[in-house]
C-alpha cells in the first residue's frame, strides 16, 4: 500500500481495508500511522542497513579501485534487487522529509555515508592526498549518491541493466572517464 499511495496516501483506514479488518482492530495494534509504518520499516531496516554495510569491504585493495568499487557497488545493487519492495519504501522516503519514515532512513544513510567516510578517508591518506579531511565527506557523499541513483533506475525506472553490468559500467565511468568506459 505505501509503496502504491506514498505516505500521506497511507491511511489507517486504507490499512484496516488491505487487511480485511476494521479500523479499530488497526488501531489497536497501533496509535497511528507513523507508528504503523516504522513498525513495517523496523521489520526491513535492519536487512537492508546489513546488506548496504556488507557491500562496502573492510580492508579494501585500494591498488585497483575499479575493481573495489565495481564489487561494492555490484554487491549493493545484488542486495537491492533481492528485495525490490523494501528499496522503492527507501527510495520513496526521500521525497517526503518531514515523514518518521523518511527521517529514520535519512539517519540509516547518515551512518552508512559515516562509514563510506572512513574508507575514502584510508583511501586518500593512502594515497598522501592534502586536505584529506575537507575532501572525503565530498567523495563519500558522491559515491553514496551514485550508488543511490544506480538502484532506482534498477528498481524503480526498471532500466535494462543487471547490478554486474551497471556496477561494471559505473566503476569504469568513475576511474576511467567518458571516453574510455
Amino acid at each position: 500500500m505505501y509503496l502504491e499511495h506514498g505516505y500521506r496516501g497511507t491511511s489507517m483506514q486504507a490499512v484496516a481495508d488491505a487487511a480485511g479488518v476494521t479500523k479499530p482492530v488497526v488501531y489497536e495494534c497501533f496509535r497511528n500511522r507513523d507508528e504503523l509504518l516504522l513498525a513495517l520499516l523496523s521489520r526491513e531496516e535492519e536487512r537492508l542497513f546489513d546488506a548496504v554495510l556488507a557491500a562496502l569491504p573492510k580492508m579494501p585493495d585500494f591498488e585497483n579501485l575499479q575493481a573495489l568499487i565495481e564489487s561494492g557497488l555490484e554487491a549493493f545493487l545484488t542486495a537491492a534487487t533481492g528485495a525490490p519492495d523494501s528499496w522503492r519504501v527507501v527510495f520513496e522516503s526521500s521525497r517526503n522529509s518531514d515523514s518518521p519514515v523518511s527521517q529514520r532512513v535519512r539517519a540509516a544513510r547518515e551512518t552508512v555515508l559515516g562509514r563510506l567516510r572512513d574508507l575514502v578517508m584510508m583511501y586518500l591518506a593512502t594515497f598522501k592526498v592534502e586536505d584529506s579531511e575537507r575532501k572525503a565527506p565530498v567523495l563519500a557523499e558522491l559515491l553514496a549518491s551514485i550508488c543511490e541513483s544506480c538502484g532506482r533506475m534498477i528498481i524503480v525506472e526498471q532500466q535494462p541493466w543487471t547490478p554486474a553490468d551497471l556496477a561494471q559500467y559505473v566503476s569504469r565511468l568513475m576511474t576511467l572517464g567518458v571516453k574510455r568506459a
